[in-house]
């Protein structure tokens, strides 16, 4: 599920890692529905996703679907980086034998078969920083958050945040997608936003949003 150039790269990774075994699939990133439909029939062992593309709204959304498939609670999730040695495993059961679904992606999104991931609305006061800020996350998913900060927030803009716990420190790019200004009643002035996030690991991120959803 990517461009070429990645894919191979990918695979050898893949390969080199030892995560493949038997046949090896792999799709670009415009076959997406395709690729879900062959996942769906063939119940391959291992779903490898490059990094880049998990974190995008379709990567999210192809590992939610698949999480939310019975037929596929044995299957391990991996997010790996094609030019690097980072390795995820999204919390599965694994098993052995079988062959592996490679999917890597750089390309724009295309929404045709998958939606966005599902926001989840945060349990109590979950924490964030923007820009060294603090901030307060309203409700989170693997691709974005809605947010609450004194700081100024402006669409399109371009921004440094770690979402942090106790557990872990996040840390990753985003683009502020929407924003409005609010004076509520007996509080200070303060700024809602919609954010994108660009480069965050979405099974840190998954993590995350397990431990504080309401």
């Amino acid at each position: 599920m990517g461009a070429s150039d990645v894919l191979t790269a990918l695979k050898q990774r893949a390969d080199s890692s030892g995560v493949t075994t038997g046949e090896v699939l792999t799709f670009s990133d415009v076959e997406t529905p395709h690729a879900l439909e062959t996942i769906t029939k063939r119940k391959p062992s291992v779903i490898a996703l490059e990094r880049a593309f998990a974190a995008t709204p379709r990567g999210a959304a192809l590992i939610t679907r698949i999480k939310a498939d019975p037929s596929l609670t044995t299957a391990e999730i991996r997010v790996m980086a094609h030019d690097s040695d980072f390795t995820r495993v999204v919390p599965r059961t694994p098993v052995g034998g079988g062959g592996a679904a490679v999917a890597t992606a750089t390309a724009p999104l295309d929404q045709r078969g998958t939606r966005r991931a599902p926001r989840v609305k945060m349990k109590g006061k979950v924490d964030a920083i923007i820009d060294g800020k603090p901030a307060t996350v309203a409700n989170l998913s693997t691709v974005g958050a809605q947010v609450v900060s004194a700081t100024v927030l402006k669409p399109n803009q371009k921004i440094k945040m770690t979402l942090t716990d106790d557990t872990a420190k996040i840390p990753f790019s985003a683009d502020v997608a929407w924003s409005s200004f609010e004076i509520p009643p007996g509080s200070p002035p303060r700024y809602r936003a919609g954010i994108t996030f660009v480069d965050a690991d979405p099974v840190e991120v998954d993590a995350f949003c397990g431990r504080h959803k309401a």
